[in-house]
């Protein structure tokens, strides 16, 4: 070997080392990162013509098959140089050869075969908007005020009164029970049903805009826990006679003390497959009673009450009724009642037909159905608390046929017939595969297998274990972040990352076990993170859920001490140098732990933290606390202004500034009481953020939440 080919060699083995050295920055690992984005598993963006599979990518679309084969059937540059994006390109009917795209000005529909728009609808100023494929017509809101036009580009005012007070079209509740849009067409398209939300008697809330020359006024309706909170109700507009009815739903009193006579909650809106009639939950203001009304669309008069549950701590409808598409009379209904979310069928005049599913297990998703099979599609984690697998449930039988390789955590999309699905899941060891799957035969065909996108870099240990409640019966789960370089024979300063609260887990059977990036970044300096699900949290049943009713903090703080317990018995952890860390309910957590167990946390972050949960919003508040009227002994018990004067170790709390979520009166209440204890947090705000910072201003806050634990831990 010559001197200059040694030299050569040196040089690459040295670069190769190099390249499996890498470490991470907080560029590369959070969501607002200038390199984020390469570092990320690879996928695809899929969607479905019918039962044909098409790819989605910036510039084009077209078909997918299983072998992998991309036949492009559009592109931008054929319909204009005024659409910028095709990932966002749908394909509504199945047996046209025609995609549906927008942008800020018109919606088009486009016949690649005839290679021409064959269809426009103007959209400038749409907010929230809903476009219906038997109509096309599209239900939106501008200016306050509810929207509808025509598939001849004609518009319809359907509202006058709309305003900041009188709220039409757009989500209500404070986006509670499954809630996510405020307009629901009929299956023909005829009839719209709409949310209006009265929020005159609402309190504001007095936000600041800082930006302008003098900072200006800019409040949010909000309704605290036992205060006045809003009245809605439901219109419906028939688009042949336009004219618009509202449902004649029962109205009270909502005010002050006066909560027994309150509004109910309307949910779940759902219509018949003739659309005639209209179907939702309606929950009492204690949201312990529930009724799934319906209603004659042509009237608004109540036609039915079909059923009814009720709960001495509460009842949660979270998803509408559906009918089956074989059978008219025959609708699904989903239910916590026996303890676990359930699948039930019923007759459309309320008879229970069966409980299609049962056992201490979680539906989690409905995906959809398959009408030759008479089979119904479900996700749920019968096979693994942390897991997410995917089954057909056939309707006659109650047999469950499971889809995948019964691993790890999967996403499915059903095709329009419920004959094909794609299925996108991780593993703990597993970035990202995507399957194409037959659900008649169970065969798949691989149309990606991610590659490690970490590879070269530095990365931590990921494991997981259970633990016991402080129950001493319950199983918890636990993910624990070690660094690259771990040695038992060491001792680390650990962070215990915490939730902790419902309709929220940390801990999955996903890639790193669903470890958030930032617990890869603090890995790598140094640290041991350690995430349980405490009791509280979602996917482990009602019970499981409910421990926390009425006392919120209380029962989760005893089994995170529990995950102390276990930390002390680990030689390697530091148990002098142990910190906390979470947001919003965990910002809550984080303080409640620092405070109620001084001696036992040295270092707190606390973002966005509920203090005192009579603040907190109707819904979500009263739900799990009750009022502060009703339930005085919980909301003084969970309080954590009267914890100021415990604090002890060194505490950091961050906010947005204009947070609407958990409103800026938390932590500057808890300010304030610590300033009259005499103790010492520090305090930083984010100017215009909301409950979570967005863009780069995410890694900015992570890296000053790293810097304290650097500052005070380590």
């Amino acid at each position: 070997m010559t001197k200059t080919k040694g030299i050569l060699l040196l040089l690459s083995l040295t670069l190769s080392v190099m390249a499996q050295d890498k470490l991470f920055t907080l560029e590369d690992l959070n969501f607002g990162g200038t390199n984020y984005r390469n570092l990320q598993p690879e996928n695809l963006w899929l969607t479905w013509w019918g039962d044909r599979l098409m790819y989605q990518e910036a510039e084009e679309g077209g078909t997918y098959d299983a072998k992998g084969t991309k036949q492009m059937v559009f592109t931008l540059q054929d319909i204009g140089k005024d659409f910028h994006s095709a990932y966002a390109a749908q394909y509504p009917y199945a047996n046209e050869t025609l995609v549906l795209l927008k942008n800020s000005k018109r919606r088009i529909l486009y016949d690649w075969k005839k290679k021409q728009i064959t269809w426009t609808q103007t959209c400038e100023g749409e907010t929230n908007a809903d476009w219906n494929k038997s109509s096309r017509a599209v239900a939106y809101v501008k200016d306050h005020q509810l929207y509808i036009r025509d598939a001849n580009n004609k518009e319809s005012q359907l509202t006058t009164d709309g305003c900041r007070e009188i709220v039409y079209g757009q989500s209500v509740h404070r986006n509670e029970f499954g809630i996510e849009k405020g307009t629901f067409w009929s299956p023909d398209g005829q009839r719209l049903a709409f949310y209006r939300m009265d929020q005159s008697m609402v309190t504001d809330y007095p936000q600041v805009d800082i930006f302008s020359r003098i900072a200006s006024h800019e409040p949010d309706k909000y309704p605290m826990a036992g205060e006045t909170t809003h009245i809605v109700t439901i219109g419906i507009y028939d688009l042949p006679s336009r004219k618009t009815i509202y449902l004649k739903t029962p109205l009270g009193s909502v005010c002050g003390d006066s909560v027994s006579a309150a509004v109910p909650y309307l949910t779940n809106i759902s219509w018949s497959p003739d659309s005639k009639t209209i179907y939702l939950f309606e929950l009492n203001r204690d949201q312990n009673d529930c009724r799934l009304v319906s209603y004659d669309v042509t009237t608004g008069e109540q036609t039915a009450t079909l059923y009814r549950e009720t709960s001495d701590k509460y009842v949660e409808p979270l998803h509408p009724i559906c009918f089956l598409p074989w059978d008219c009379n025959t609708f699904l209904m989903q239910s916590q009642r026996d303890g676990y979310n359930h699948l039930y069928l019923y007759s459309k005049e309320g008879q229970l037909i069966r409980q299609l599913t049962s056992g201490h297990f979680v539906i989690q998703e409905v995906l959809g159905f398959n009408e030759q099979q008479k089979s119904i599609i479900i996700a749920s984690n019968e096979r693994h608390p942390l897991q997410r697998n995917i089954y057909s449930l056939d309707t006659r039988t109650g047999k469950r046929t499971l889809l995948d390789n019964g691993h790890g955590s999967h996403h499915a999309v059903l095709s329009e017939n419920g004959t094909w699905f794609y299925d996108k899941y991780t593993e703990p060891d597993v970035p990202r595969n995507i399957d194409l799957v037959n659900v008649k035969t169970a065969k798949t065909q691989r149309l990606l297998t991610a590659k490690d996108p970490w590879k070269g870099y530095r990365q931590p240990i990921f494991e997981n274990g259970t633990i016991k409640a402080a129950d001493g019966v319950t199983d918890l789960y636990y993910r624990m972040v070690k660094p690259y370089d771990f040695d038992a024979t060491k001792k680390y300063p650990t962070v215990i990352y915490v939730y902790g609260g419902p309709h929220a887990h940390n801990v999955e059977a996903a890639w790193h076990w669903y470890s958030r990036s930032w617990e890869t970044y603090m890995a790598q300096k140094g640290y041991i993170i350690f995430i349980l699900d405490n009791r509280g949290s979602e996917n482990r049943g009602l019970a499981f859920e409910q421990a926390t009713f009425r006392q919120l903090g209380q029962i989760e703080m005893q089994d995170q001490m529990k995950g102390v317990d276990y930390l002390r018995t680990l030689p390697y952890v530091d148990i002098d140098r142990l910190g906390v860390h979470g947001w919003s309910f965990g910002g809550f957590m984080t303080i409640s732990l620092m405070t109620n167990y001084p001696d036992v946390f040295k270092v707190g972050v606390a973002g966005g933290p509920v203090i005192d949960w009579k603040w907190y919003e109707v819904m979500y508040g009263e739900r799990y606390m009750d009022t502060p009227q009703t339930n005085p002994e919980g909301y003084a018990k969970t309080s954590l202004l009267s914890k100021a004067k415990d604090l002890k170790g060194k505490l950091q709390i961050i906010t947005g500034y204009n947070d609407n979520t958990v409103v800026p009166q938390h932590c500057l209440s808890f300010l304030d009481a610590c300033v009259k204890a005499g103790t010492q947090p520090d305090f930083f705000a984010y100017p215009g953020e909301l409950h979570n910072m967005r863009g780069h201003a995410s890694v900015h806050l992570h890296e000053r939440i790293t810097q304290y634990f650097e500052d005070y831990l380590k």
